[in-house]
């Protein structure tokens, strides 16, 4: 296959072009800023790469959920995560690629399950994720199949590239503050398993929306092993819900003054992160080396 990646100098986006390299297909590297693995420097949010030639692409570039842009918020997410996709399936179904793979988040897979809690209705980055999927789709119409991948916290190392919350949890794990977790917890996988389940979908020529999870460990767990992996196991303490909701209140109340809107809304964070969203049965130990990858120096 050759296999167009926008956002290839990322984690995921390196960890993908490496193996599709590695099982022999053809990968154009496509990322913001030049570089000596980059065959085209643009920027995806304004540009379309070359797509003629190829069999098919990889979306893995977007807005993440930490941006915190001023009011109104959806606009910027849905400028970075629904325009270019809608965009580049465009130009793929018009050059008569195959085959489509965008890199999404897990929030979506929880919105399709539990439509009650409301995820897109209250959260401007959730939104704009259901609503990536669905013009992904749109454009690309019904013979270009576009799997979904819905990713949760990624561990991992590729070269210089670590997960972009990775330097402020370390640093924490590191310092001399307490460790503490409120109840809940996430799925979590790993940078080459995503790559996997890219390549086999493309492989597939998948059009389903696949949830990718390797473990699920409570935030407590989560924090633990983080710690264990940098070398200062420490205990880790339970944080009160109520703590947790006052601590998301003031952020919001602060985020109002500036005139700013999170992707995520604070007043509605605690009613996700106090959850478990867990994603399959996860086996134990899965991501261990994963872990020692990002956090081990």
């Amino acid at each position: 296959m050759r296999i167009v990646v926008v956002g290839a100098s990322g984690l995921v986006g390196r960890h993908v072009v490496a193996l599709l390299r590695e099982k022999g297909h053809h990968a154009t590297t496509v990322a913001r800023t030049p570089g000596p693995d980059v065959d085209h420097a643009l920027d995806a949010t304004k540009d379309t790469p070359p797509l003629e030639g190829h069999d098919g692409v990889v979306f893995a570039a977007g807005v993440d959920d930490r941006n915190v842009p001023r009011k109104p918020a959806y606009p910027v997410f849905h400028a970075g995560n629904v325009e270019p996709v809608a965009r580049l399936l465009a130009a793929a179904r018009a050059h008569g690629l195959t085959r489509a793979v965008v890199l999404g988040s897990y929030y979506t897979h929880f919105h399709r399950e539990h439509p009650e809690w409301r995820l897109a209705a209250n959260h401007p980055y959730i939104r704009s994720r259901v609503e990536q999927a669905r013009a992904a789709r749109e454009a690309a119409g019904p013979d270009l199949p576009v799997a979904v991948l819905e990713l949760p916290f990624v561990f991992g190392r590729a070269g210089d590239r670590l997960p972009n919350w990775a330097e402020p949890l370390e640093k924490w794990a590191r310092s001399r503050s307490p460790l503490v977790a409120p109840p809940g917890g996430s799925a979590a996988t790993t940078a080459r398993r995503v790559a996997q389940v890219v390549v086999a979908a493309l492989d597939e020529r998948s059009g389903a929306d696949i949830p990718v999870a390797d473990e699920n460990l409570t935030w407590r767990e989560m924090f633990g092993r983080i710690a264990d992996a940098t070398g200062h196991p420490r205990r880790v303490r339970s944080l009160p819900a109520g703590v947790l909701k006052a601590a998301m209140r003031l952020t919001g109340i602060t985020q109002s003054v500036q005139g700013k809107e999170s992707g995520l809304d604070p007043a509605h964070l605690p009613d996700l992160l106090l959850r478990e969203l867990f994603v399959g049965d996860g086996t134990p130990g899965a991501i261990d080396h994963a872990l020692r990858e990002t956090f081990t120096r």
